[in-house]
């Protein structure tokens, strides 16, 4: 039949065999149905009959209790899949909730604080900005200014290691600064939102004092690894425990369904130092991944950028064809920093002939930084020392635990 509506209950004729489902889509001339079993057909409208026509009613809003004798945490909110449903218009993911919303789903939370909730964005995190990372650095410090012993930021996971380091640079924290998200929206069964959130509300009110990102650390609902914001990498697309640190352990972790907090020796604690923003950025600078026969063109795209930063092979390595291009760009003025794409150890530039050209054009060793975070920290230092060979020097600098003074064996 045709008039069907995205949610309309159906039941449709598949191999002469009658299913019922949910209607999605019409696509090529075929409705979408989506299965009870979870699996997407496409079949004629003529084999399809309405059985209920979806109508979104609105759930009376339930008031969120408060113990006002609990800590104060505060809730930012930018979407991702953790405050996200199944959208039966598209069959697909998207950010449909708010703070308070988490709250209400999410009960247990109530035990562990008290909270004051704010929604900033309701978006998937691919769609986040370096101007949307100023605004939750100003929204963060401003709830640590107003007395919150914690914030949680919710946050997409593709993009959210992106901007725990912006937040780490932008915002001098004594208290947890904790991103969580989920890999599986609330309404599946294999769903991590309950547990990631539980476990982010201890670490917010734990003696954590710095920017971290608090993931599943097994497949398992065992524990949450607590990462460093300047240190952590979402290594795979969809497992529960994509999140990992990078070069150090885990800053801690927290047991579940305990919810007990064990940090580590190198976490920075709480109360070390007084609240601060400082939350410039200055945006026109790129990343780079080598690759061999890299066209040396490609540079010319960075032309009039203020910093780029470079994710070569191995120690740090370009092919010598792209050198004079890249002494072009900081001969104008802007900041080449050398990554590697290798993740685990550091760059050296003084080992081969390439890397001491390398040097000797000007590029600034980066360490053992995550090319991503390299990224991010050239838009704070460039958006706040206009001096470029202050922010050369500074580039080299450990400012936010993004550079380790040694690389640890076995990471």
């Amino acid at each position: 039949m045709t008039g069907l509506s995205s949610g309309d209950r159906v039941v449709c004729r598949y191999g002469g065999v009658p299913q019922e489902g949910t209607y999605i889509t019409e696509r090529d001339g075929k409705a979408v149905i989506k299965l009870d079993t979870g699996y997407n057909i496409g079949v004629s409208h003529t084999e399809c009959d309405l059985l209920e026509k979806w109508s979104p009613a609105v759930p009376p809003e339930v008031a969120i209790s408060q113990d006002e004798t609990l800590p104060l945490l505060s809730i930012l909110s930018t979407g991702g899949t953790i405050a996200s449903r199944i959208d039966y218009r598209t069959g697909a993911v998207t950010s449909q909730f708010d703070a308070a919303d988490i709250l209400r789903a999410i009960p247990g939370l109530s035990t562990i604080a008290r909270y004051r909730t704010h929604k900033l964005y309701t978006i998937l995190s691919e769609n986040m900005t370096p101007g949307i990372w100023q605004e939750l650095a100003r929204a963060v410090y401003n709830e640590i200014d107003a007395g919150a012993m914690g914030v949680i930021v919710t946050h997409g996971t593709d993009t959210m290691a992106y901007s725990a380091a912006a937040v780490s640079f932008m915002v001098e924290s004594p208290v947890p600064v904790v991103f969580v998200g989920s890999q599986r929206s609330a309404d599946r069964p294999s769903s991590d939102n309950v547990m990631n959130a539980l476990c982010s509300a201890s670490a917010a009110t734990s003696p954590l004092g710095e920017v971290a990102v608090v993931m599943h650390d097994s497949t398992s609902d065992d524990r949450c690894a607590i990462h460093r914001g300047t240190r952590v990498r979402k290594m795979h697309t969809s497992r529960r425990d994509a999140f990992r640190s990078i070069g150090i352990p885990p800053l801690g972790y927290v047991e579940y369904p305990s919810l007990d907090v064990k940090l580590s020796g190198h976490a920075v604690t709480r109360g070390g130092k007084e609240p601060g923003l400082c939350d410039s950025l200055e945006e026109k600078c790129g990343l780079v991944y080598f690759h061999p026969g890299m066209d040396a063109g490609i540079l010319e795209c960075y032309r009039g950028y203020r910093g780029l930063a470079i994710a070569g092979t191995g120690l740090g390595h370009v092919n010598t064809g792209l050198i004079e291009g890249i002494k072009s760009l900081i001969d104008e003025g802007c900041v080449v920093v050398m990554t590697s794409q290798c993740l685990h150890g550091r760059v050296c530039d003084r080992v081969y002939d390439t890397g001491r050209d390398l040097l000797r054009a000007g590029v600034v060793e980066g360490g053992d930084m995550l090319p991503e975070v390299a990224l991010v920290k050239l838009m704070w230092v460039l958006g706040n020392l206009p001096d470029r060979e202050k922010a050369t020097a500074m580039m080299e600098m450990n400012l936010a635990g993004e550079i380790n003074r040694r690389s640890l064996h076995g990471l």
